[in-house]
């Protein structure tokens, strides 16, 4: 999984001229899902989410608290273009999760998400529907956030395995 994270204080989403989520304080999320996803990166990406130190406290030093500190609020939004690679001049969205899992996959994020701090400050877009996101961006500050497995060069990722008694998918 991907994050593309920017501090905000406010960030809204429209779907055909409509405003469908919005917040105030806190942070816009775009998150990428690849075909080796699974549960383990989703948690990763929960927690580490909900507890980097994204904003000052309240003695103004720099990056001490987190959104889950301050209260503040996360929007969230599915972008497959997050697991690009390039072909000449031209994206190419192979890497991503196919449209009909990662719909599954990210509502289990969202829901975690939700589970893990209060729903009432989780939003988020729609899923597969094309968007206009906005935000006044804070700092601005735009961090990148990547799961173990799509930042560790190192190691090969391990196929994923179905468990055809209940569709679970494990490494």
């Amino acid at each position: 999984m991907k994050a593309i994270i920017q501090r905000c204080m406010n960030a809204q989403v429209s779907v055909n001229g409509e405003v469908v989520s919005k917040i105030g304080q806190g942070a816009c999320v775009l998150i990428g899902i690849s075909s080796k996803d699974n549960v383990k990166d989703m948690e990763f990406m929960v927690k580490k989410l909900l507890s980097i130190k994204l904003f000052d406290d309240d003695d103004g030093k720099k990056w001490k608290k987190s959104i889950v500190d301050k209260e503040f609020e996360l929007l969230c939004v599915s972008q497959f273009t997050l697991c690009n690679t390039w072909k000449g001049n031209k994206p190419d969205f192979h890497l991503a999760m196919s449209s009909e899992q990662s719909k599954e996959f990210y509502e289990n994020f969202i829901k975690l998400m939700k589970d893990k701090y209060n729903p009432d400050k989780v939003k988020d877009g729609v899923f597969g529907a094309y968007m206009q996101v906005s935000l006044q961006n804070d700092g601005p500050v735009t961090l990148e956030l990547e799961s173990p497995v799509q930042n560790d060069n190192s190691k090969k990722a391990q196929p994923v395995l179905t468990n055809t008694e209940n569709g679970e998918a494990d490494r």
